[in-house]
């Protein structure tokens, strides 16, 4: 098989830049060896968050028992089949699979279903049910993607638990153990604490969450000491054996802890072996494809992008960065350079963080002033018992262009849009302050937090 443009991995990166290349009229062959929609959608990002959602309905539920809440009461308390919500979430991720093949057909997308591996920049042999199959391209696009890291002495398998595995499981864990409190951790131990499970987290750090601030990550901590969470700091795992987790503790004493399960949560990595990069002749820098910003690698006409070339791993990056590419190779004057990336930990409360913090401002030479605006000043997030949190603005001091936007409370997700929005269009305070946001919305928080950074917030 002959194709213009070759695209590794059905990933939000891969998938996006396959689609948006059938939509220029590239002939374009996309390979996968698993299902079209990759980690994001079929193991990670979505079916988590079904997860954290079920979690969610068991807890509101739960607390319309006995006494009730909001006049609300229960005459029993809610029942959890754990094995139908795990057919739920699995239903969901089979309806956006399909979506995302009929896309792809749509936009005359060739799929190929197998395992890729490179001969030369240009060619590879795809291993599928029906034999090997060959395919040589005029431009290669590796969206190959990560893997969750295995720790050598906490191999997965049985009890041990991947965060994809703790997606699968079909009862809840009487006691559950997470080694790692970054934010897959912490939004799968927190969803299983809801569900039931003793939860106990293993931080090798000095705090949870921690390429984020305290004022951010301090109502999530309130909410883990709340629900009876255990979180020891600055431990290490050393082993674990009959059921038992041995670790270090932050005195240098050896522990051990009982558990049915142990999920491990200590970051990702690319993937990056056993389908022949070392013979693409391509640069990599510290295990992670070397990119440019067009995404282009260090071989004429192979791309990457994603997971497979770095930090911020983020399911939105990729999508963008290969929507990019695509353009690119179409001959449109495209290049990957925006002003932030949001991130956001479905934690409860959720976090959201874009752009720069106070710190790191400070740490480039930036002066600054703040607005800061609580939740609990905000009618619609006490309407909806969500009024644990705020929305703060960093911004630069002499012209008011906004530098960070970070915020923490409950659903405050879905605000992760605006504000990127305004960085990427270098708005000011004025700006924001100056446009009327709906009544009443958590929204309005973030006009708050910039009229409280001009020194008149209106509701505190």
């Amino acid at each position: 098989m002959k194709c213009k443009i070759l695209v590794i991995g059905a990933g939000p990166g891969g998938y996006v830049a396959a689609i948006r290349a059938g939509q220029l009229g590239l002939d374009t062959i996309i390979v996968e060896g698993d299902r079209a929609g990759g980690t994001c959608l079929i193991r990670g990002c979505i079916p988590s968050k079904a997860l954290i959602h079920a979690a969610d309905k068991f807890e509101q539920m739960s607390a319309h028992g006995e006494k009730g809440h909001l006049g609300i009461k229960l005459a029993a308390k809610p029942e959890l089949d754990f094995a139908e919500t795990i057919a739920w979430k699995d239903g969901i991720v089979d309806r956006l699979n399909g979506g995302v093949e009929a896309l792809l057909k749509k936009a005359k997308v060739k799929q190929v279903k197998g395992w890729a591996k490179f001969k030369d920049a240009k060619t590879c042999e795809v291993d599928t049910k029906d034999g090997i199959v060959n395919i040589t391209a005029e431009h290669v696009i590796l969206a190959n993607g990560s893997k969750a890291t295995e720790l050598p002495f906490l191999p997965f398998g049985g009890d041990i638990l991947s965060s994809a595995d703790a997606l699968s499981l079909t009862e809840v864990p009487k006691k559950l153990v997470v080694v790692g409190a970054g934010y897959i951790g912490l939004e799968l131990g927190i969803a299983y604490r809801k569900l039931g499970s003793e939860v106990t987290f293993i931080e090798a750090d000095k705090k949870i969450l921690s390429t984020y601030d305290k004022e951010l990550t301090a109502p999530v901590a309130q909410w883990l000491k709340k629900h009876d969470v255990t979180v020891h700091l600055g431990a290490k795992a050393s082993g674990w054996q009959d059921n038992a987790l041995s670790y270090t503790d932050k005195d240098g004493k050896e522990q051990t802890i009982a558990a049915d399960k142990l999920l491990v949560t200590v970051g990702r990595q690319p993937n990056i072996d056993g389908w022949g990069l070392e013979n693409m002749a391509v640069d990599t820098d510290n295990g992670f494809i070397k990119i440019d910003k067009y995404c282009h690698t260090s071989m004429k006409n192979v791309w990457a992008i994603g997971d497979v070339t770095g930090e911020p791993m983020l399911a939105h990056r990729a999508s963008a960065q290969g929507e990019v590419v695509a353009e690119i190779i179409a001959g449109k004057k495209r290049d990957f350079n925006p002003v932030a990336i949001a991130a956001v930990c479905f934690t409860d409360p959720e976090i959201i963080a874009v752009g720069k913090s106070v710190d790191e401002a400070k740490a480039d030479g930036i002066e600054t002033i703040v607005g800061k605006f609580p939740l609990m000043a905000n009618g619609r997030a006490l309407t909806m018992e969500a009024a644990e949190g705020f929305v703060r603005i960093t911004a630069r001091a002499d012209n008011h262009v906004i530098l960070g936007i970070h915020a923490v409370g409950p659903h405050v997700s879905e605000l992760s849009g605006e504000f990127a929005l305004a960085l990427e269009m270098g708005a000011r305070l004025e700006d924001i302050a100056g446009t009327i946001h709906v009544h009443p919305t958590v929204t309005e928080s973030f006009a708050e937090a910039a009229l409280a950074a001009l020194g008149h917030a209106i509701h505190i």
